[in-house]
């Protein structure tokens, strides 16, 4: 008999130390969704495992999912440097697919900040499907204005 799986937890397929990512909306029914903090830098990394729903007739996760993990990703790692408390909305999301994401596989990322400026943050990453180059991207995100609305963004990854 299996052990009950704790909501959120990281289960056999998913990397220790990862946690599932709670969102609404679009990312609710394209995830789950995986990540952590980095203890050295505190930028996200991200994961996610290859379904089926995620795969085009190849069995190959479909380039649509691998720019939108890009986007999420790259969006959070703008959010760190913004201070966390800030939706940062994507200006410009470009990538290069560089290899296959086959169903089954872990696909991961890290972002990189490049760039902050008082309005845009620029940030890259090399997403990887079980630890092969599978994607190139780079984005900028917009850092709205301070009177904007607040929240812990940072909190999913806590």
């Amino acid at each position: 008999m299996n052990a009950p799986q704790i909501p959120g937890a990281a289960g056999p397929d998913v990397p220790a130390g990862m946690k599932q990512l709670d969102f609404m909306g679009f990312m609710e029914v394209n995830g789950p969704l995986w990540g952590r903090l980095d203890p050295e830098d505190g930028l996200p990394v991200m994961g996610f495992r290859v379904e089926p729903r995620h795969c085009n007739p190849m069995q190959i996760c479909h380039g649509g999912m691998l720019m939108t993990f890009a986007d999420m990703l790259l969006g959070f790692t703008c959010v760190v440097a913004a201070g966390g408390r800030k939706f940062l909305p994507t200006v410009n999301l470009a990538g290069d697919y560089v290899g296959p994401a086959p169903l089954g596989s872990w696909v991961e990322g890290k972002g990189r900040l490049v760039r902050s400026t008082r309005n845009l943050g620029f940030a890259e990453t090399l997403i990887t499907a079980d630890g092969a180059p599978c994607l190139r991207a780079s984005g900028i995100m917009k850092i709205p204005a301070q009177e904007s609305r607040e929240a812990d963004i940072l909190q999913l990854f806590r």
